[in-house]
């Protein structure tokens, strides 16, 4: 089958981009993919030919120039992927495209599901709901509106999702169960050679951004007790603030360079406050047997083995003592708890196909 895959962006640095890829390097043996973004970071090279569209990366209503693309080409299938430009949205539903939705900005206009006086929101989208959490009614006027615009086509795609928590979320938001198909990610581009490349500690994973949970990570860490060192595996607004606290941080790191982080780790932590779509973080540090302390946020479940390493969502005390246990049960470098069944390439790229087969 050729499929012409249509992205925001191609980049390595985020879980989005993650899934992408590691979706696209599970096709490359039975099918022939041609990818379409809107802008390249340069981090990384894809398994299939690339084109730049201007357009496919807005946030807001822009024109992209996708039909001679598809003229040229000629895909038997279009996969449109984190995508939040209505106007390549519509654009998609009307060429029965697949869609696979990787976040909250098609049914939250907020801050995912995680409100601004710090709840978990299991409202669906409503007008006057959702304006609580904003100050600027103005602000809040265009972004309900835009969020809006890209829910509606979404209703007229065939859709996957990372998890059964954001299938929940789309039907509550009014798609329909029948159009939503759950295909978790598959792990891309980790070492699973790689050595341990310092000394042990704590991990945190991900982009600096009170969203992430950072700020209690640190706490959690804190009040754990721990004799490990907080290390921190990523960039973002709070990076000043984090090493002002004498966190060392170690910044975006390569495929190679974070799988030895992780290696390193005798827990990687993961206070995520907006409510995760997935978490692939988590299951890349499983995959590389290094065992993960999480709040118990939008999708993790799926993939966490649970028990004492995962704590109810907010419970600073509770990740504590899920630091201190995994401390205490310290294992060798990657023979820590494995990723639970039903991860596995092929099975994950069966259930996609059945998408792609499907009316």
């Amino acid at each position: 089958m050729r499929i012409l895959h249509v992205a925001d962006r191609l980049s390595e640095r985020g879980g989005a981009d993650l899934a992408l890829l590691g979706l696209l390097d599970a096709l490359a043996d039975a099918h022939e993919s041609h990818l379409a973004v809107g802008r390249n970071d340069g981090t990384v090279r894809p398994p299939c030919p690339l084109g730049v569209v201007p357009g496919l990366d807005s946030r807001t209503r822009t024109g992209t120039a996708l039909d001679p693309l598809l003229g040229r080409l000629r895909p038997d299938l279009v996969h449109v992927h984190n995508v939040v430009n209505p106007a390549v949205l519509e654009w998609a539903a009307g060429r029965h495209a697949v869609m696979t939705v990787q976040d909250h900005r098609f049914f939250c206009p907020g801050r995912g599901k995680w409100t601004s006086d710090g709840r978990v929101c299991g409202d669906a989208m409503e007008r006057e709901v959702c304006a609580g959490c904003f100050d600027d009614r103005s602000y809040f006027e265009d972004t309900f509106r835009l969020t809006a615009e890209r829910l509606e086509p979404l209703k007229r795609m065939r859709l996957t999702v990372l998890s059964a928590y954001m299938k929940r979320e789309l039907m509550q938001a009014g798609v329909p169960a029948g159009r939503v198909t759950v295909v978790p990610p598959v792990a891309y581009g980790l070492d699973l050679e790689a050595r341990a490349d310092g000394p042990p500690c704590v991990l945190f994973v991900g982009r600096l951004v009170e969203a992430k949970g950072i700020r209690d990570a640190i706490e959690a860490w804190r009040r754990s007790g721990s004799d490990f060192p907080f290390v921190v595996a990523g960039t973002g607004p709070l990076r000043p603030e984090i090493e002002a606290e004498g966190v060392e941080v170690l910044g975006w790191l390569d495929r190679r360079r974070l799988s030895a982080a992780c290696r390193r780790a005798v827990v990687v932590v993961m206070p995520s406050r907006w409510q995760e779509p997935f978490g692939i973080v988590g299951l890349e540090a499983l995959t590389l047997g290094t065992p993960v302390a999480a709040w118990d946020s939008g999708g993790v479940r799926e993939w966490h083995p649970g028990g004492e390493l995962l704590a109810p969502w907010g419970d600073v005390g509770g990740l504590a003592r899920a630091i201190r246990l995994a401390g205490a049960r310290r294992v060798a470098p990657g023979q820590g708890v494995r990723a639970p069944h039903g991860f596995e390439r092929d099975l994950l790229i069966r259930r996609l196909e059945a998408v792609y087969a499907a009316d």
